[in-house]
């Protein structure tokens, strides 16, 4: 156990104060051997009384002093362990009073405070300590004055040291508590985030999914750069944190970065920091994204979008594992492992003179490709259902889709893929928040429309001729006959998902002409 540490807590450094102040003693501890720390150390503080900072100061009274405070010491450690304070008389006649500290309920040792009398010595009483700390002394000087010294403790200086020795110990083993529930979060969030990105949880069983799965077993344990291609929100950065924390630098930093979410200026100093004074506005010292990541892996998304003047600046670190800072002229060392993403076609950019060849072949020493959604069908009812859980996690009850919108989630294409789809599922989840089986009519009208077989589509409907104004009437009066319908006529549903108020949209079904007579409002039958 480390003892050093609690010498800067507040506590402990209170408690010092008040006992020096208040009694003109010192604070000490014994460990779970009862070996006074202090003590075995160079240059520690004497107690005030002579007779014990003489003592301490010879072999003899030191072996004296320590078997003193094992007397204690055994007290607190023995068959019937203490859990409150206790006395005992040292070997020159002082009181010894100390509390255990007990952390987990294992004891750990004792503080206590040494070196007081409950009374003041009579002159018989200050003549037979004199001897006996010449027993251990025979050079003691002069020790009149440091009679007249000695610490007395009336009983109720005793009892309110009782209670701060007490209250100590609790707020040390508390701290510890503490520390060990951080630490227990700490190794908790660190296995979470480890399985979080471990192959086998990114979900897919489609023969597309699996492929990438087994070129990632082969790939994660070696440095090599990594290049992920794919279009957007096919994952491809989970993708890379999974490289990352199932290789030799999982337990070093993973430092994200997008080419495009800055300018060329913004973006240069982002990776490669500056130094004070580099430009105006430079008024000190920053740290860049490639020191940020040294002995870990930089994740570079959007790399195609990287400005060509920033591309020469960055093969310099592939090639020689250096780079100077904005406004700097010294060049500084980091050992990167980079894993780079994009959605773009870097040969062609290579073609194009949009990007460099040179550092083309440095990025591209592995390929791998994130499948779009629409080349993984297979695994869209596994990734339905886990952003279900995901999503639904404080939900009394597990919710589910409708058949229709099982199918309608089928015959979508996806454009934003998987990314797409958990926004769409999170949208549902939230729309649908009462009901258990999540209807098809909560889906994006996007998503709606390419399920729908023999129905007017948007394009059928404004290629029938006419102007603009007949266009949107039969776009009009076709979104609000299939809304009646969808949510059995509840126009106050249907309001809410077209925008529009109640008033207006019954002015339109009776322009229109889209009221069923023979079906009353669910308003007014509910």
């Amino acid at each position: 156990m480390d003892f050093a540490r609690h010498q800067n807590l507040h506590t402990i450094i209170m408690l010092r104060d008040v006992i020096r102040k208040w009694w003109r003693c010192e604070l000490s501890f014994a460990d779970r051997e009862g070996t006074v720390v202090e003590w075995a150390k160079e240059g520690f503080i004497p107690p005030p009384n002579d007779f014990c900072r003489l003592s301490l100061s010879s072999p003899e009274g030191m072996r004296r002093c320590q078997q003193s405070v094992q007397v204690l010491h055994e007290q607190f450690r023995g068959p019937r362990k203490l859990r409150h304070a206790a006395s005992h008389e040292c070997h020159l006649g002082f009181q010894i009073v100390g509390a255990p500290l007990y952390v987990h309920g294992e004891y750990q040792g004792f503080f206590f405070v040494e070196g007081f009398c409950r009374v003041a010595p009579s002159p018989a009483e200050a003549q037979r300590l004199k001897e006996k700390l010449r027993e251990v002394h025979p050079a003691a000087p002069e020790l009149d004055r440091a009679v007249e010294r000695i610490p007395v403790f009336s009983a109720a200086d005793l009892e309110k040291l009782t209670d701060l020795l007490e209250f100590s110990v609790d707020e040390i083993s508390s701290f510890e508590d503490e520390l060990s529930r951080k630490d227990e979060r700490i190794l908790n969030l660190s296995t979470e985030l480890a399985q979080r990105y471990a192959f086998d949880n990114l979900i897919g069983t489609s023969p597309a999914i699996q492929q990438v799965f087994r070129l990632l077993e082969k790939v994660a344990q070696s440095e090599a750069t990594v290049l992920i291609q794919g279009e957007s929100g096919t994952g491809k950065e989970l993708i890379a944190r999974a490289l990352h924390y199932n290789g030799p630098r999982k337990e070093q930093p993973l430092v994200v970065q997008s080419c495009a979410a800055f300018n060329e200026s913004l973006l240069e100093v982002a990776l490669f920091g500056q130094v004070k004074g580099a430009f105006p506005g430079a008024h000190r010292d920053q740290r860049g994204l490639l020191e940020a990541a040294d002995g870990g892996t930089l994740y570079l998304d959007g790399i195609g979008e990287l400005p060509v003047t920033l591309q020469v600046k960055l093969l310099r670190v592939f090639q020689e594992g250096t780079f100077t800072p904005v406004g700097g002229s010294v060049p500084r060392q980091v050992d990167v492992r980079f894993i780079c993403a994009t959605h773009r076609d870097l040969e062609e950019q290579v073609k194009a003179g949009g990007f460099r060849e040179d550092l083309y072949y440095r990025v591209n020493v592995i390929r791998l490709v994130a499948p779009p959604l629409r080349e993984r069908r297979d695994d869209l009812p596994l990734l339905v259902d886990h952003f279900l859980r995901k999503h639904q996690r404080s939900a009394p009850r597990r919710r589910v889709l409708s058949e229709e919108a099982q199918a309608a989630l089928a015959a979508y294409g996806w454009p934003g893929n998987v990314r797409e789809l958990e926004n769409e599922i999170e949208r549902l989840l939230v729309l649908g928040s009462d009901l258990e089986v999540l209807p098809a009519g909560l889906l994006s009208a996007r998503i709606r429309e390419a399920g729908r077989v023999g129905e007017p589509t948007l394009g059928a409907l404004l290629g029938q001729g006419g102007n603009l104004n007949e266009a949107v009437e039969r776009l009009e009066r076709e979104m609000i006959g299939q809304g009646l319908v969808r949510t059995g006529n509840n126009k106050s549903q249907l309001a809410r998902e077209l925008g529009i108020s109640r008033s207006n949209l019954i002015l339109k079904i009776a322009r229109y002409a889209l009221e069923d007579p023979s079906s009353p409002p669910p308003e007014a039958s509910a």
